[in-house]
């Protein structure tokens, strides 16, 4: 039987390549999409404080659930802290894209380097990696940058201008560190224009996160 997995976006730069990620790796799945590119502004307007998008985040979630969905990934590293809100309200698992990148992540790395392009998603980010570092008992050091001019010429459609910026600040954050954690899944296709050699510290999370919801499907059923 077809799997419907729905994903919530707040951008609409991960709709295409989280789809296609999903239909790659998980046979017979139907996506369905749900985007609110207002979400990100306010969180930046407000200071990052989700729980101004609490309640229309769980509508789509809530939507997504009438709609047939087995499954609903969280697309947006920025709201991710809404998911352990917003699970009780239905009956269907919500994954969250970075929280397999987390814990891959702080079982192999004592020196993390997160990097973003949106203050709203590096501190989620940091705290994710901070909780399952306690949850693991492990040790971890946590380098942070923000690459703000990245955000904004991406916004401006220059994403030539942004691929620039990001690299450059990556390559250089990971001269510091083991390993290099992306706040962001938009940021994925900066890594992939590096050599093999050079990919190897990054860990992004759309290919992790789809791999839980992979997991979550063969384990799962309606």
């Amino acid at each position: 039987m077809k799997k419907k997995l729905a994903i919530i976006h707040t951008t609409p730069v991960t709709i295409e390549p989280l789809k296609e990620l999903a239909l790659n790796l998980i046979d017979d799945c139907e996506i369905m999409n749900f985007m609110d590119d207002t979400i990100l502004p306010q969180l930046m307007n407000n200071g990052g404080d989700i729980e101004e998008v609490a309640h229309r985040w769980a509508n789509y979630a809530r939507t997504a659930e009438q709609l047939g969905a087995d499954c609903i990934l969280s697309g947006c590293s920025s709201v991710g802290g809404l998911v352990p809100m917003v699970q009780p309200q239905v009956n269907i698992p919500i994954i969250r894209i970075d929280e397999a990148m987390a814990e891959y992540a702080v079982h192999s790395a004592e020196r993390i380097g997160v990097a973003a392009t949106m203050e709203t998603t590096l501190k989620p980010t940091i705290d994710l990696l901070k909780q399952k570092a306690a949850e693991n008992r492990r040790t971890v050091q946590i380098e942070s940058i923000l690459v703000a001019s990245a955000y904004e010429k991406l916004m401006a459609n220059d994403k030539q201008g942004h691929d620039h910026d990001l690299s450059a600040a990556l390559r250089n954050l990971v001269k510091k560190t083991d390993l290099v954690v992306l706040a962001q899944a938009s940021m994925a296709r900066v890594i992939a224009t590096f050599s093999p050699e050079e990919q190897r510290p990054f860990v992004t999370s759309p290919q992790l996160g789809m791999e839980c919801v992979k997991k979550t499907f063969q384990t799962t059923t309606r």
